[in-house]
């Protein structure tokens, strides 16, 4: 064999395959990492490829080969293994490959299918030969998306840029007689002969074959299409030319009407452009005044430059000034200083002498005083003594005073016992506002949790909330009491029991109103139902109470089963409300178990006999057979409660309400005893005062002889002490008059020194008084200065404000002006950038927007003011009033006829040329009935029959498929051609004559590529220089492709053969 063959090695376990290289000295090649597209195969200039002719296939994760690489060669290529083994999934991968689509090859219809089982993505890699360089074309299978993905040599493209590049190839892997695949090998023979034509004009023929076929084929077509439309569009137009003549006078008075309302339509359409054009002119004048102004401000401003620099140079002036005077300032503050240290010294002088005279002046005032003093309490001893003789004899008070004593004791004691009930008092009121205070939390306390449940029903139940609230407000409405939802009124003893209670009472009629009267009912449920479409239920309570009423059988008999209380025992409710739940859920029959219960429930149900019974997590519902009397039960899981396990006792609440109410009452009663207790406590104050003042007024008369004893001695011990205090004038005088002249002496050396530096400070002054002059000077011209550019600002603002004034009122304008210029080209129905016609066009006024436009050319001759328009309008329709009766509709159809009578004799005249020219152009025959008949026979004595999928045997239509196919080989204009396993049917004799005649006609020079795959071939049979031959195997014991070294085999084989001689 000219060629090594190739081989897959795979694990038994995993269905992967790899082919390996053509070559022996290469190796198999592990999965590409590189980004840059392969170098292409080396090709020996003997065996050289067609252009389009495949150089290399590359699988990976593909149907059943993990990675793998196949070279085949220029020729024949033959590739051979058993079933199985993965030869057809080359063929597979050429057509991927090349943009074919999943269902030509039947195997699947998408293209995920083909990716191998367990991988998310595959990838199939085809190398085909160009004389300008290589195509290297890349398929990614994304098998999540069914998706792929397109690279040409490496970069990203689409499937479209591959399928043109592909064609340009002359590749059709969708053409039977170039790409044949296993599962299509039956398709061939079932092709009628307009298919197998086509087949073989795009197989065997130039690319314009098929296409002028084609044309040929429309343009018989388009002949018959034309001479029916001729004679029907014929006929048609004569029909439309009679139907016009009928209508033709009273289209002419339509047009009269017409020509009025045009007249009318003009008019309006010139209105707008009147508008613009006055609005236009304001506008331009408007504008010019702005300019005007605008040129004003500038000079104002340019005005304003001398001043500001002026102003920054006096600016700096004056700031060099003030340093100045900031400085002679520093200076005088220095001299003042001394001149004041100076001062103060001078007026400590003086005030040491004023101290001395002071001094002197004190003690002789205070001689004086002594003496005067002395002469005062000589004289009032004299008039006590005098007071005292003349004083009368003391009365006998003593009695009185006792009766006031006991009169005030009398009153102290009952205002003693007054405060002590006001103590109480205030003890008691503090009590009831502690206990109305606990009272209040209790109430905030139930009032929360009334919120909770609330909130619950507002929440799952809007619609029932809301009826709530209504009822609170609305009580006096009914006659007997209605109770709120049943969920809100009811309150377990224990929350843990509220499940039982959820789980028997319905959702329905837990969040039901109930109700003692039938007719406060109907109230309720005509204004909740009725009025406010709420969706609320409503029961109504038994007429006879059954709240009380007492159960079958006792609990005590039912605790040996682990009962521990019936249904209505877990909770309270309003008699109403238990006599309802009694009567109709039986709460007062359903016990009510533990888990001890559920153990032996079986026993419970056989004896107790009970309907109903609950366990700790199960409800069990017990019935009897009324045919087999059988017990039959059945039980449920309990579901968790969700709106009884907030607990409120209505009644507790009521009992606090009811109890700070007798607070509140008690506390009114104890707040008027303590203002009457206030008040008698008043009145003894003052009634003890006046007993007070009174026995004040009689113990000062007893005392007053005493007082004026007392006095007369004291007097006399004073002036006893003042007659021995004597001071000693004369001495005193003489040492105030030294200690002056000394001081004297100093303050007039201070007083020298002072003057000296109020000289200094003076001449200070006078400089600085110079320098605050020259700045006043400055600052008087900045100020004028200031003042001037005040003024000149002032102008500025009120010229550019009346600039901004000018300039909206210009905006202003504008705006308007594009307004009527958009109204008016809607009029003219003229879109914004649309130029008017040449033939309608008059003047060119320049819109301020700075585009151009133009009025109509009728426009020029209507009137040119708003007055006359809306004169000449009236006129105008008054005229088109007159014709009446016209129906626009007749107008529109007679139109309509005339534009396709001229449309329709156009057409009909080019159809006419056309169709002479198609009969000079082509002849009268059928075109898209011609075809190929293949027409064979396999026995000399039989007659050729055509080629069918009946007629034939398998085996037959193989061979016939076959010698078709070769028929074609030479004449092939496409690169490549593939035939998989078409011998399976064949007979040895016809197997090995096809054999030949394949590998005679494919190896042949300058013939296309071939690919000829088979499972089998037979003995003996005649091979070529020029095939490559590729065996693809699998099985248990292959190598890896990373480990698989022909050039090492080779080595090993040649070591073997030469050591066997000498064995």
């Amino acid at each position: 064999m000219a060629t090594p063959s190739r081989k897959t090695s795979t694990p038994s376990t995993l269905p992967s395959k790899r082919a390996l290289p053509r070559d022996p000295s290469s190796e198999v090649p592990s999965k590409r990492k590189s980004s840059a597209p392969p170098a292409p195969l080396p090709l020996q200039s003997s065996r050289p490829f067609v252009e389009g002719s495949i150089v290399r296939i590359v699988m990976e994760n593909f149907l059943t080969y993990d990675i793998c690489e196949v070279s085949p060669g220029p020729h024949l290529n033959m590739i051979i293994g058993a079933n199985g083994t993965g030869k057809s999934s080359i063929v597979c991968a050429i057509c991927l490959g090349l943009a074919g689509k999943p269902a030509f090859m039947g195997r699947a219809d998408k293209v995920g299918f083909f990716v191998k089982r367990g991988c998310s993505k595959g990838m199939v890699e085809i190398e085909l030969f160009r004389t300008s360089g290589n195509l290297v074309i890349t398929r990614e299978i994304d098998v999540a998306k069914n998706q792929s993905s397109w690279f040409i040599n490496k970069k990203s493209t689409t499937q479209k840029v591959v399928e043109e590049q592909v064609a340009a190839l002359n590749i059709q892997v969708g053409n039977l007689c170039q790409f044949l695949p296993q599962d299509k090998v039956g398709e061939f023979a079932k092709l009628s002969k307009i298919e197998l034509l086509e087949a073989t004009e795009k197989s065997i023929g130039p690319p314009e074959m098929h296409r002028y076929h084609c044309e040929l084929k429309n343009f018989r077509e388009k002949e018959k299409q034309l001479e029916t439309s001729c004679k029907e569009k014929t006929e048609y137009l004569e029909k439309m030319i009679q139907r016009n003549e009928r209508y033709k006078q009273d289209v002419e008075r339509f047009y009269e009407r017409k020509r009025h309302l045009d007249l009318i339509e003009m008019l309006e359409a010139k209105r707008p452009w009147v508008e613009y054009e006055n609005v236009r002119q304001e506008y331009e004048e408007v504008k010019l005044a702005r300019d005007r102004v605008k040129e004003e401000v500038r000079k104002l401003k340019e005005g304003q430059i001398p001043m500001t620099r002026r102003i920054e140079e006096i600016e700096k002036q004056r700031r060099v000034l003030e340093a100045r005077i900031k400085e002679k300032a520093t200076d005088i503050k220095e001299t003042s200083q001394k001149c004041k240290q100076k001062q103060d010294i001078i007026e400590r002088k003086d005030k040491q002498i004023e101290e001395l005279q002071q001094a002197l002046t004190v003690k002789q005032n205070e001689e004086h005083d002594r003496q005067k003093r002395i002469s005062n309490t000589r004289k009032m001893i004299e008039d006590l003594q005098n007071e005292l003789k003349t004083a009368e004899n003391c009365e006998n008070l003593q009695p009185h005073i006792d009766a006031i004593t006991n009169d005030l004791r009398r009153v102290q004691d009952e205002k003693a016992l007054c405060e002590g009930e006001v103590i109480d008092k205030r003890g008691e009121k503090e009590s009831l506002e502690k206990e109305r205070k606990s009272v209040g939390d209790n109430i905030v306390r139930f009032d929360n949790l009334m919120n909770q449940k609330e909130d619950k029903l507002r929440q799952r139940y809007r619609d029932t909330y809301d009826a709530v609230l209504w009822l609170r407000n609305n009580r006096d409405k009914f006659k007997q009491r209605v109770y709120e939802p049943i969920m809100l009124t009811i309150n377990m003893k224990d929350n843990k029991n509220a499940k039982y209670i959820e789980n028997h009472i319905s959702s329905n009629d837990l969040r039901a109103f109930v109700f003692e009267s039938q007719e406060d009912m109907e109230v309720f449920l005509k204004e909740i139902r009725d009025n406010k479409k709420l969706r609320v239920n409503a029961v109504i309570a038994p007429k006879s109470s059954y709240a009380d009423k007492a159960p079958s059988r006792s609990l005590n008999e039912l605790k040996q089963y682990g009962f521990f209380s019936y249904l209505r025992e877990l909770f309270d409710a309003p008699d109403p409300v238990m006599s309802f739940l009694c009567c109709h859920y039986h709460i007062h029959e359903v016990p009510v178990g533990t888990e001890r219960t559920r153990e032996r429930i079986e026993r419970v149900i056989q004896e107790t006999r009970l309907k109903q019974i609950y366990t700790a997590e199960e409800k069990y519902v017990v019935k009897t057979s009324i045919y087999s009397n059988k017990v039959i039960s059945s039980n449920t899981s309990l579901k968790v409660a969700q709106f009884l396990t907030v607990t409120v006792d209505l009644e507790q609440r009521r009992h606090l309400e009811e109890q700070l109410k007798e607070i509140n009452r008690k506390l009114q009663a104890v707040e008027a005893g303590l203002i009457a207790l206030y008040e008698r406590n008043k009145h003894l104050e003052h009634k003890d005062n006046e007993l007070r003042q009174k026995k004040k007024e009689l113990l000062e008369r007893k005392t007053k002889k005493r007082q004026l004893e007392q006095k007369i001695s004291s007097k006399l011990g004073s002036l006893k002490l003042m007659e021995q205090d004597v001071c000693n004038l004369e001495e005193e005088e003489r040492k105030a008059s030294t200690k002056i002249r000394e001081i004297n002496v100093q303050k007039a050396k201070l007083v020298t020194e002072l003057t000296n530096f109020v000289k200094i400070c003076t001449s200070l002054h006078i400089q600085k008084v110079d320098l605050i002059l020259q700045n006043t000077t400055v600052i008087s011209e900045k100020n004028k200065l200031e003042s001037d550019y005040m003024a000149a600002s002032s102008q500025l603002r009120l010229t550019e404000q009346h600039f901004i004034e000018l300039d909206e009122s210009r905006q202003r304008l504008l705006q308007k002006c594009k307004e009527l210029m958009k109204r008016a080209r809607q009029v003219c129905n003229l879109g914004a950038e649309q130029t008017v016609p040449q033939e309608y066009q008059t003047q060119v006024p320049t819109i301020p927007n700075g585009h151009n436009s133009s009025p109509p050319m009728a426009f020029q001759d209507l009137p040119n003011t708003l007055d006359e328009i809306d004169a000449l309008l009236t006129e105008e329709r008054s005229r088109a009033s007159c014709f009446t009766g016209l129906n626009p509709t007749v107008v529109q159809e007679y139109t309509k006829r005339e534009e396709e009578i001229e449309q329709l004799t156009e057409e009909l005249k080019i159809k006419k040329v056309e169709l002479e020219k198609y009969r000079e152009s082509i002849s009268q025959e059928d075109y898209d009935k011609y075809g190929i008949r293949i027409r064979v026979k396999f026995r000399s004595s039989t007659q050729l029959h055509e080629l069918t999928p009946h007629h034939q045997s398998g085996g037959e239509r193989s061979v016939s498929t076959m010698l078709y196919l070769m028929a074609l080989q030479e004449l092939n204009r496409c690169p490549f051609r593939v035939v998989d396993e078409i011998n399976q049917g064949m007979d040895p004799i016809n197997e090995r004559r096809v054999f030949e005649m394949v590998v005679n006609t494919a190896c042949k020079e300058n013939t296309s590529q071939y690919f000829f795959i088979t499972p089998k071939l037979l003995q003996n049979l005649p091979y070529s220089d020029k095939m490559t031959v590729l065996f693809v195997y699998n099985g248990p014991h292959m190598l890896e492709p990373n480990r698989w070294n022909l050039k090492a085999f080779q080595r090993r084989r040649r070591r073997i053969t030469f050591t066997q001689p000498s064995q």
